[in-house]
């Protein structure tokens, strides 16, 4: 795999041309169009296969995965062009191997909304393990509210990705709360009622465990949420299934704010099977400008959580979006605008801005004016993921979690499926 950030004046052609590649795989795989200009630092994953395969009637990708003793899911990933569509049709190329050899085998996590996009969910789940489903709710009683969830993991289920029912503190006003974390602590039967219902769920509609996102937690409330996370691992062990915990990105025991003290990372260690650490939202809507999830930051994290958790039980968060910062920032006022990185770089081209790198957050960013008004934009690109995907070889970590799979991003999967394989 080679990472390719565009020059001024450079086309897909000529960069196809220099790497001795089909332009038309260079746009595919990159999920760029003919009719669209390069960016000037843009950046482009550059595959050369190894081994190829033509199509012959009668194929399937089913038969040419057994012939080349691999499966329809490597096949898929390494063809990032069929967008997770096994239909095939003679004379076309697939590729069966790229050069290059994959460090180790990671566990993925991808979490979605049941109202994603059906095209982009098929696009992503050949390179997932597990699904995550945002998000069901709960009421004070400790009832469960559920997601309209039967499609995303049916869906899910038939490309052997495993399925995990996410609970949060979504209330039934739609919003999130962590007062119903702190009533639930205090209350063993509201405990009892939601263990219950989400043995149930976790049951009835095929899901391989549950992930627990409460966040907001108090530092008063820390022990009590180990002893509810105990009560919901014993459950669901004795069921045959999985708990993960969110955790806040914390660099020590006692780090003050709101947002950490309830989260015992030696504790929740123990208990959990999996921890997904939520390395992400240092440049945050309400927040000045700045990258989404530094390098540095992250690491930090990562240092810590591995002096309090085994590395082969932590799953490290990667974002998968920016945001856009009106100018001047200030603070309590200016909400920057989400977006996606597809959406950075088209809008960068439509302002015919130059894409930056920042080798200290090792994170990419551009400015630009509209009307009248200066705007930042920080994001995310190949090199800013395969910097981040380091670090789990580096500390041992099982895997990595992305926030979130609803906006496809083809350099993200590009950059994993070059360096890792997938569990």
């Amino acid at each position: 795999m080679i990472i390719h950030r565009v020059k001024t004046g450079q086309t897909p052609e000529s960069i196809a041309e220099e790497y001795g590649i089909p332009v038309q795989s260079l746009l595919s795989e990159n999920g760029l169009t003919s009719d669209e200009p390069l960016v000037t630092g843009q950046e482009l994953v550059i595959l050369v296969p190894e081994v190829t395969y033509t199509v012959k009637t009668g194929d399937s990708l089913y038969s040419v995965a057994d012939e080349y003793g691999t499966t329809v899911n490597r096949l898929l990933a390494d063809n990032p062009s069929l967008r997770g569509n096994p239909l095939i049709y003679p004379g076309q190329t697939l590729v069966i191997k790229y050069s290059g050899e994959k460090s180790r085998d990671l566990i993925v996590n991808g979490y979605a909304y049941p109202f994603i996009d059906e095209a982009v969910l098929r696009s992503v789940l050949p390179y997932l393990t597990y699904l995550t489903v945002f998000t069901y709710g709960f009421r004070e009683d400790g009832s469960l509210i559920p997601a309209d969830d039967a499609e995303i993991t049916g869906i899910a289920r038939s490309y052997g990705v495993k399925t995990l029912l996410l609970i949060s503190t979504l209330g039934e006003d739609g919003k999130f709360n962590n007062m119903l974390s702190t009533r639930l602590f205090s209350d063993t039967a509201a405990q009892e009622r939601l263990i219950g219902a989400l043995l149930e769920a976790v049951r009835s509609r095929g899901y391989s465990g549950v992930e627990v996102d409460f966040e907001y937690i108090p530092r008063d409330d820390a022990n009590r949420y180990v002893l509810f996370l105990t009560r919901l691992a014993d459950a669901l062990h004795a069921g045959g299934y999985q708990l993960f915990t969110a955790l806040a990105p914390k660099t020590s025991a006692d780090q003050p704010g709101l947002l950490y003290e309830g989260h015992d990372y030696g504790a929740i260690g123990k208990i959990t099977d999996y921890v997904i650490l939520m390395t992400y939202e240092w440049g945050y809507k309400y927040g000045p400008p700045g990258a989404v999830a530094p390098v540095g930051n992250v690491e930090r994290v990562v240092k810590y959580a591995i002096t309090e958790i085994p590395p082969d039980r932590i799953l490290l968060g990667i974002p998968n979006y920016g945001y856009d910062w009106q100018l001047p920032y200030v603070s309590g006022i200016t909400a920057a605008e989400g977006i996606s990185n597809e959406t950075a770089v088209s809008r960068a081209r439509e302002v015919g801005s130059e894409i930056e790198y920042d080798t200290v957050s090792q994170s990419p960013f551009y400015y630009y004016t509209a009307d009248g008004k200066e705007h930042v934009v920080w994001f995310e690109n190949a090199q800013s993921i395969s910097e981040k995907l380091k670090l789990v070889n580096e500390y041992g970590l099982a895997g990595i979690s992305i926030w979130n799979t609803m906006k496809y991003f083809p350099q993200l999967y590009l950059v994993l499926n070059s360096e890792y394989g997938i569990k």
